[in-house]
């Protein structure tokens, strides 16, 4: 079995097995932590679920007196998320894989457009990873899953880059099976780190809002 055959099968397919059980299953434990009855008085009965929601638009935006200390770090966050949804749903050979395994397909970008994005996105993660190195506050305040996710996401960026324009520094093949080995690694990687934010984002920002607004406060 070649590097190529292993990532191609039972890598991609172990891969993906890990990230769909580790999913269902911190997102179980997560959903049943949520079962303690709430021992404080709603102080605005009915409007629990409205202000929920409000605290989960509110967050997109960044307050005025937060601009001046974290407005970088918020807008290059915002960028390069944007670029990793458009280099993942609308490069034209990710919409064939996906066309493949799915059985329908979408159109696309076309090809320099999305390599932009994704160079841009690729310049992004490292700045940001290395300002949290330099940063004495955000260097503080990291651990090992910061870095560490920051990487796993950059590599199938860098992969795809090597692999897509035939880099003459390995075979075609190594360098495809590289990406896809990347590719397996942030599966995996995912429900286990700080990655499975994108699970967690939107509920946490709703049950926040929930829990202050019972408590009389806005978020």
């Amino acid at each position: 079995m070649t590097l190529l055959e292993f990532a191609r099968g039972p890598a991609l397919q172990w891969s993906a097995i890990i990230f769909v059980a580790g999913m269902l299953w911190r997102t179980v434990a997560l959903a049943l932590m949520l079962r303690n009855k709430t021992l404080s008085k709603d102080r605005y009965p009915g409007t629990l679920a409205a202000h929920g929601w409000e605290t989960v638009f509110n967050r997109f935006k960044l307050k005025k007196y937060f601009a001046r200390r974290v407005g970088f770090q918020y807008l290059m966050g915002w960028i390069w998320h944007i670029g990793f949804v458009i280099t993942l749903f609308f490069f034209q050979v990710h919409i064939a894989f996906f066309q493949r395994l799915l059985g329908f397909g979408w159109p696309g970008l076309p090809n320099a457009v999305v390599l932009a994005v994704a160079a841009l996105t690729t310049g992004i993660l490292i700045i940001l990873m290395v300002r949290r190195y330099v940063h004495p506050v955000l260097r503080y305040i990291s651990s090992f899953d910061d870095y560490s996710s920051i990487i796993v996401t950059l590599l199938p960026f860098l992969t795809g880059f090597l692999a897509f324009t035939h880099a003459p520094i390995l075979p075609y093949e190594t360098l495809f099976a590289l990406h896809l080995l990347s590719i397996c690694l942030l599966l995996v990687w995912m429900p286990f780190s700080k990655l499975f934010h994108v699970v967690t984002m939107f509920p946490s920002r709703y049950i926040l809002g929930v829990k202050l607004w019972r408590r009389g406060s806005k978020a």
